[in-house]
């Protein structure tokens, strides 16, 4: 094998997640932040997140009312020859 061409191995980094839990694992990096984990995934707790959904509804009735305010400009006369 040669030498010094491997990144530092870490055997107890430390991942860290938006619920709050933290989990000790191994890995090259040594402190990471994740959005979510098994402890608050809705897959592995069996309740839905709300607050996922209402911020898409959010950023959809925000898109929609921006499309609304543009004026809506009037189609040319076409010229006769």
């Amino acid at each position: 094998m040669k030498k010094d061409i491997h990144p530092k191995y870490f055997e107890k980094a430390k991942i860290r997640c938006a619920c709050g839990a933290i989990y000790e694992v191994g890995s090259t990096i040594e402190t990471m932040e994740v959005e979510i984990c098994s402890a608050c995934h809705p897959f592995y707790t069996g309740k839905e997140r709300s607050s996922d959904k209402v911020g898409r509804v959010q950023k959809f009735k925000e898109r929609l009312s921006k499309k609304s305010e543009k004026p809506v400009k009037a189609p040319r006369a076409k010229k006769q020859k």
